[in-house]
């Protein structure tokens, strides 16, 4: 055995030295990373996803959809063009709640400017300037002013129901940098992560709701997504830094909602031996919901299908009641658009063309079902150990085989990592690294038959 060994002690040790440099990688030791490995790592996620989704309907959620058909003009069967008059929107959140009973709902649009379309603006400035010592025009300002303040009566036909009001982080570099609206109260604020090591995207500015209406409503949360390098939607920030606050998305507010908004839980491994800088957090925890989160407390979608995966009702259906009250009762309910002109359109692992207000629904049926994927920041572990324990045995043993055996072996590690990669996934909603091992195993197969 020794003299087989120092007879192919080159290859061991060329085979060694791609061990190290696969370890590097995974390991980001000096900020080396090998972009290639990183790309096949996102497809064989995607592949992996696709191939396990489920692709079957969740009837518990549906979309209220601000289609072409709701976009129409009133003599056409529409609302016109968006945004709809607010006292429009007031009439919806009857329809929603006394006629067809449903549980929550959650608007994937943002309420930011005052609705001015009633023209009471308009009749203000008359009774502050041209007609200010009219009394007559002033008494019957006064009278109307209450039936002409959209944005009032949508936040009274708002406040005391399941309502949670949406709204956008804006990045530091964004050109439109402002902070505008009101946020909703943070889950967290600066002192709840004191003493530990949680990374989180952070966002320097906001476009959110009308102080009148965020108050009005039960909750809020935000609906940015975390894009990948490659441009594509896989992950949402479950909790988004700002200001030393940490915000909730839309979706985490509506289950909290839905649940009689129960507080949320950081859960940490408590480990006295992580290696210093190690992230601490592992999930949140809302009541028996355990929703796992990466290394920058973002959740991996749990996309059920390619687009359409959820019933869609057009907003015009419901508010001319011609949806049977059976469909909607009780149901969780998102308002968002699949009309082009409005641009919610995402790139996905499922779908090149994936409508936003689908990703916000994915997220609550993974949090109600327990079945987020988990890429906790442990993995990094698991990647170094598995590259340590194959590349070593491959490195040693395979120049010491015959080419047909060599091939053989391979064959068989590759098979088993891949089988044994899947159904860890899939039964164990555990994400564990996958490129770099078969990319190392398949290096140095081809290092020792050449």
């Amino acid at each position: 055995m020794l003299a087989a060994i120092r007879k192919h002690l080159a290859r061991i040790i060329i085979g060694l030295v791609v061990v190290a440099v696969f370890l590097v990688h995974a390991i980001n030791l000096w900020g080396l990373r090998l972009p290639l490995l990183d790309q096949l790592e996102a497809i064989i996620y995607d592949t992996r996803l696709r191939f396990t989704m489920p692709q079957t309907e969740d009837p518990r959620v549906v979309i209220l959809d601000i289609d072409e058909k709701s976009l129409f003009e009133k003599e056409q069967g529409g609302e016109g063009r968006w945004p709809w008059p607010r006292d429009r929107l007031a009439l919806l959140m009857d329809k929603l709640f006394d006629k067809y009973e449903i549980a929550v709902v959650g608007y994937d649009v943002v309420f930011a400017e005052r609705d001015e379309s009633s023209g009471i603006r308009v009749l203000e400035r008359l009774s502050e300037r041209e007609l200010r010592d009219v009394s007559q025009f002033q008494s019957v300002l006064r009278n109307l002013k209450p039936q002409l303040e959209y944005d009032d009566i949508f936040a009274r036909k708002i406040k005391g129901r399941a309502v949670v009001m949406g709204y956008i982080f804006l990045d530091e570099g964004s050109t439109t940098l402002q902070k505008k609206g009101t946020l909703p109260p943070p889950i967290f604020t600066s002192k709840a992560f004191e003493g530990r090591t949680v990374r989180t995207t952070s966002w320097g500015g906001y476009t959110a709701n009308l102080d009148v209406l965020q108050k009005a409503a039960a909750s809020g949360g935000h609906f940015n997504s975390r894009t990948d390098d490659d441009g594509i939607i896989r992950r949402v920030p479950m909790l988004a830094e700002y200001d030393g606050a940490y915000y909730e998305p839309l979706s985490l507010a509506m289950v909290r909602v839905l649940l009689g908004s129960p507080p949320v839980k950081p859960v940490f491994p408590g480990d006295k031996l992580a290696p210093k800088g190690y992230p601490d957090l592992e999930w949140l925890q809302v009541e028996s919901l355990r929703i796992p989160v990466d290394d920058e407390a973002c959740a991996l979608v749990p996309y059920r299908g390619r687009k359409g995966s959820y019933r869609y009702f057009s907003v015009v259906d419901v508010m001319n009641e011609r949806v049977d009250p059976a469909e909607l009762k009780g149901k969780i309910v998102l308002v968002g658009t699949t009309a082009p002109g409005l641009l919610d359109l995402r790139a996905t692992p499922v779908d090149p063309v994936y409508p936003g207000v689908e990703v916000h629904a994915n997220m609550i049926s993974g949090m109600l079902d327990g079945n987020i994927k988990q890429r906790p920041p442990f993995v990094l572990g698991a990647e170094v150990v598995l590259l340590l324990a194959s590349g070593l045995a491959m490195a040693v043993v395979l120049p010491l085989l015959t080419p047909l055996t060599s091939t053989l072996t391979t064959l068989v590690v590759l098979v088993a990592a891949l089988a044994t990669n899947i159904m860890v996934f899939d039964r164990g909603n555990l994400v564990l690294p996958l490129a770099s091992g078969l990319a190392m195993i398949l290096v140095l197969f081809t290092l020792n038959m050449m």
